[in-house]
């Protein structure tokens, strides 16, 4: 298996709430953001969300869909939201928010997952960097679609 790490890092003119109740509202996610073609309920998780599990699937630009299920261990409102990922992805992600004070918020998001479909993992000595575009695209997207639902400007992107 291959394993990734990437970290994306999102300034939003936007109040910290706003952006944690879209990010939170995952259900709505194919309707601002293009590249999640589908989000469904698994299983619902208790009072506060933790154990919620939903299967996300995503289209970037290469001629592929990734499907995985992610199951919610840990919401700190409104700055972490974080789960454990199964399926095509396998590992975890956690969205960090923090707020400047100032109407301004930075959103990171910590993906570290591996890859479990065998023609992945067959190509990633090769194909490594080009998966790692696709998941630029696919944030980038996110970016777009989230300042859009909110109606303010992204002051900033950046991928590691």
């Amino acid at each position: 298996m291959a394993n990734y790490s990437f970290v994306t890092i999102w300034r939003v003119e936007a109040p910290i709430d706003q952006i944690y109740d879209a990010l939170r509202e995952s259900l709505a996610w194919p309707t601002w953001w293009h590249a999640v073609t589908a989000v469904e309920q698994i299983r619902a998780g208790d009072a506060a969300g933790i154990g919620d599990i939903r299967r996300y699937t995503f289209k970037g630009k290469l001629p592929y869909t990734l499907s995985f299920d992610l199951e919610v261990d840990r919401i700190e409102a409104p700055t972490t939201l974080a789960g454990v990922a199964s399926g095509e992805l396998a590992g975890t992600g956690v969205w960090t928010l923090t707020d400047d004070g100032t109407r301004l918020t930075t959103v990171r998001y910590d993906w570290n997952v591996r890859t479990t479909r065998w023609w992945m993992n067959l190509l990633a000595p090769l194909a490594g960097p080009i998966f790692r575009s696709n998941h630029d695209f696919v944030m980038s997207d996110g970016l777009e679609g989230l300042t859009r639902l909110l109606g303010v400007r992204a002051i900033s992107l950046r991928s590691t």
